[in-house]
């Protein structure tokens, strides 16, 4: 019975299959029709071969590229697996070449500086889908020195300018520079690069203006249009610093790549990550903070070298970068810390303009300390709403505010020497005359001659006047007070031409904000300047 039941099945599927083909086999006008075809059902119709089958040729066999799943062996080998970029291949790619393998302790020396932050850089680059010869760019610009500053003010190991830093979010205050920080200079660099090749859809453009500047391709890059020239790197005309750019990188990459080719010996870097973050809850004396990580200062200093002041603002710096095994060890020794205030410095805002050797009196600073601290130049004043780092008192609790901490600066106005002499009134001259001729004001003018505002001199009549020197002549720079003999040169600040003055001798000069509108102040003959009260 079941040999008979499978039986019919096999017929019935049989005519199944009749009845299917011959409906495909029908125009197509009634299959459309009928709205249940094929065409409307959206199923492709089966398709039944009519000659003879044929073997498959070995030839025609393809396959996908097998990827591999061993980890890389260290962080060398898995850069050379994230290059993408094009090679350039020129006589300078083959002179800088001969310069970096010629010189095996500078390659080790930038080597192994790198080892504490390219893990770091090939992570970022490899969530961004970017060529990984782009952790190598550091080597080139600044060998991996975090601290690095160039004759043009570029800082930090991707050397950015600062006003290309504040573009890309880099904070540049008192208390930190983001252009040195590692984590912060990073994205700033890669977002800067990923911007270059969006606008040149070249990253040996892109690499040229991140060197020359993006106007300077593009100006290049136009002229070659206009001269009907070809617009790649190598045929644009750029300076040689830029023209060696890409060719340096180049030359590291194949260095990189083939290392045994030119007689060099990478340090071992291991595929793992150096640093982790750590949220600072507190102000923190810099020294403290390497003293509870366990760590060396110079170490300390290599992961946080944007904290280029003694102490840490939490509210400006929420973050530090500590080895891998020390942030417990840090977290553990902060949470135990039991032996005073952990910041022995904090900030002051300086309310009003004034001397270098008022605030350092006012702070409880030698003028010195305060100067080095701060750096401070010589004859400055300090302009109010400046930003000091101070000694923090025993009976201060509060740390930074936000507010300092995110917009502290510090600002400067030169120290302006008056300096009492006389002036030869001339025809029709009066007190308004003179005080417009020297940027003075009219009743400084009469009170320093003992007439009215509106007094006219008679023709001859020697006038007394302060005028500003240069506070050069200072002999005693940051006391507030100095003697100046023999001959000074005063500037009228109308005209801005030097008039020679007589300066009798232990005539006494003073020196005051460099603003029209500050009191100038008056001295006595014989006498020495009284202290001004606070």
């Amino acid at each position: 019975m079941k040999l008979i039941a499978a039986t019919c099945l096999a017929g019935s599927l049989v005519l199944a299959g009749c009845a299917g083909t011959s409906n495909n086999n029908s125009s197509p006008s009634s299959s459309s029709a009928g709205g249940t075809g094929a065409k409307a059902t959206g199923s492709a119709a089966p398709i039944y071969p009519r000659d003879s089958l044929s073997p498959l040729a070995t030839g025609q066999a393809q396959s996908q590229s097998v990827v591999t799943l061993a980890p890389p062996v260290d962080m060398w080998d898995r850069i050379r697996r994230g290059f993408k970029m094009p090679n350039l291949d020129s006589d300078l790619v083959r002179d800088r070449e001969q310069w970096y393998s010629s010189r095996p302790d500078y390659i080790q020396r930038m080597t192994e500086r790198s080892n504490k932050y390219i893990f770091h850089i090939v992570e970022e680059l490899e969530r961004r889908n970017m060529p990984t010869e782009l952790a190598l760019l550091p080597y080139i610009e600044s060998a991996f020195n975090p601290q690095a500053i160039s004759s043009a003010r570029a800082a930090g190991m991707w050397q950015f300018m600062p006003a290309t830093g504040t573009d890309f979010d880099l904070k540049q205050n008192i208390f930190r520079d983001d252009r040195r920080d590692v984590v912060a200079s990073t994205r700033a660099a890669l977002d800067y690069l990923q911007k270059l090749y969006g606008m040149f859809g070249d990253w040996q453009l892109a690499l040229a203006a991140y060197n020359w500047g993006e106007g300077s391709v593009s100006r290049a890059i136009a002229k070659n249009q206009r001269l009907g020239l070809p617009t790649t790197y190598s045929d644009l005309t750029m300076p040689a610093e830029t023209r060696l750019y890409v060719p340096k990188l180049q030359a590291v990459k194949n260095i990189v790549a083939n290392p045994q080719a030119f007689n060099t010996e990478l340090p071992l870097i291991a595929n793992h990550p150096y640093f982790q973050t750590v949220t600072l809850t507190r102000d923190l004396d810099v020294e403290l903070a390497a003293k509870l990580a366990d760590v060396r200062l110079e170490d300390f200093r290599a992961l946080n070298p944007a904290a280029h002041k003694p102490v840490l603002i939490a509210a400006g710096t929420p973050q530090i970068l500590l080895p891998w095994d020390n942030a417990a060890v840090f977290q553990r020794n902060f949470d135990a810390y039991s032996q005073g205030q952990y910041a022995s410095w904090t900030a002051w805002v300086v309310p009003n303009t004034m001397t270098v050797a008022d605030a350092a009196q006012r702070s409880g600073m030698s003028e010195s300390d305060l100067r080095a601290i701060n750096n401070v130049p010589p004859r400055m004043l300090i302009k109010a709403g400046s930003t000091l780092i101070v000694p923090r008192g025993a009976r201060v609790k509060e740390d930074v505010a936000a507010v300092v901490a995110d917009g502290g600066h510090l600002s400067f106005q030169p120290e302006i020497v008056t300096h009492r002499t006389t002036v030869k009134a001339g025809r029709a001259d009066s007190v308004a005359s003179i005080a417009r001729r020297y940027n003075l004001k009219p009743a400084n003018v009469a009170e320093w001659n003992d007439v009215k505002p509106n007094h006219a001199f008679k023709r001859g009549f020697s006038v007394v006047v302060y005028l500003p020197i240069r506070a050069t002549v200072a002999a005693r720079a940051g006391t507030g007070v100095a003697v100046a003999r023999g001959h000074a040169v005063a500037v009228s600040a109308k005209r801005g031409a030097p008039v020679k003055v007589s300066a009798p001798r232990g005539t006494n000069v003073v020196k005051v904000p460099a603003s029209s509108k500050q009191q100038v102040v008056r001295e006595k003959r014989g006498g020495m300047p009284a202290k001004k009260k606070r």
